[in-house]
């Protein structure tokens, strides 16, 4: 059984181990979703494995991940929603990753409040960022529902795009 350690009405945020390595082939692996976060348009199954490897060592070293989501109604994986360390001091990147068969269904409104409210609060982040490729409207939807601000475009190596980026405080939230 999986260890979740924060809820949402939907989903459960737990996180990755070694042994979840097909559930970062199948969200990773997808085209889909690879199309929008790196340049060939797919992964090689060694760069899903070092992602894995990444994330499991941003939790072990800094407390966060893009943490893997799973749908509480029946134990789904649906992809993950996290934060990883950005440039900036007292900045943190948000992430949401999920699987076509979550998309549209507001799961990833749903996960990026409960880990904004995270960063903001228990981790004491005074500044998120988050950026989406270029041609990713329901990502830029997302982030600007959310409240992020958007503070220009940085090149995105993996994607060898200008990504369009976004910043958010505590203040923006009130």
């Amino acid at each position: 059984m999986r260890d979740i350690w924060l809820r949402t009405a939907r989903l459960g945020f737990s996180r990755w181990t070694e042994a979840d390595l097909p559930l970062a082939e199948a969200l990773w692996g997808d085209p889909r979703v690879a199309r929008y976060l790196c340049a060939a348009g797919v992964f090689a199954p060694a760069g899903i494995a070092a992602r894995l490897r990444a994330e499991i060592e941003n939790e072990q070293t800094r407390g966060i991940q893009y943490w893997p989501l799973f749908l509480r109604a029946d134990g789904a994986f649906a992809g993950c929603c996290g934060l990883r360390p950005a440039a900036e001091p007292e900045t943190l990147e948000l992430g949401v990753h999920l699987l076509p068969a979550c998309w549209g269904r507001g799961l990833a409104r749903e996960a990026a409040e409960a880990v904004i409210a995270r960063a903001f609060g228990p981790l004491g982040a005074k500044r998120l960022r988050a950026g989406h490729h270029p041609d990713n409207g329901a990502s830029r939807r997302l982030i600007e529902g959310l409240g992020f601000r958007p503070v220009g475009a940085v090149l995105y190596a993996p994607t060898g795009r200008m990504h369009p980026t976004y910043e958010l405080t505590p203040a923006d939230r009130r």
